[in-house]
């Protein structure tokens, strides 16, 4: 088995890219999803595939994405442009809230909060981003994550406030 894409190595399997229909998604509780959907059962989203990470660890109120920088993200300075390390933690934090619902609920992001402590480029190699929940409720989750290269260098950390509700299949 040759693994070519970016995806398929992080993952160390093959991936197939594409959306889950909704009622399926949600007629299973969030960890038992995302657990599938690393399985290969269920495709890992497009935007996995446009930007180069994948979930590669999930248990309940915890999600792990890794992902590679590459030219194709730099920004004008050269460095590889925030937007990507946002929606990197972004993905991570909402996938740890994600991993602590019912079925038949999901959420919405209320607020994403992110702070860079250094700059990422190419050359810094594999990222780690470990998203962990503070607090899930009836209502509100909230989580927290920090975005480290393999020696564990901390290059941003970020949190999040979440929307917890039920979700009619229809």
């Amino acid at each position: 088995m040759s693994m070519n894409t970016t995806v398929e190595k992080l993952a160390g399997r093959p991936v197939a890219f594409g959306v889950t229909d909704f009622k399926t998604a949600t007629s299973m509780s969030g960890i038992e999803f995302l657990q599938a959907m690393m399985s290969g059962k269920y495709p890992a989203p497009p935007i996995c595939e446009t930007l180069d990470f994948i979930l590669v660890e999930a248990a309940p109120g915890r999600a792990v994405f890794e992902g590679l920088p590459s030219d194709r993200f730099r920004n004008p300075l050269g460095t590889v442009h925030g937007g990507w390390m946002s929606t990197l933690l972004d993905s991570a934090l909402g996938c740890a809230v994600h991993a602590t619902l019912k079925a038949g609920h999901g959420f919405t992001t209320v607020d994403l909060a992110v702070s860079f402590v250094r700059a990422v480029h190419q050359s810094t190699g594999k990222l780690r981003c470990e998203a962990k929940v503070i607090h899930s409720g009836a209502r509100i989750a909230t989580a927290e994550a920090r975005l480290v290269d393999v020696e564990g260098k901390l290059y941003a950390h970020g949190t999040t406030t979440c929307l917890i509700m039920p979700i009619s299949a229809n």
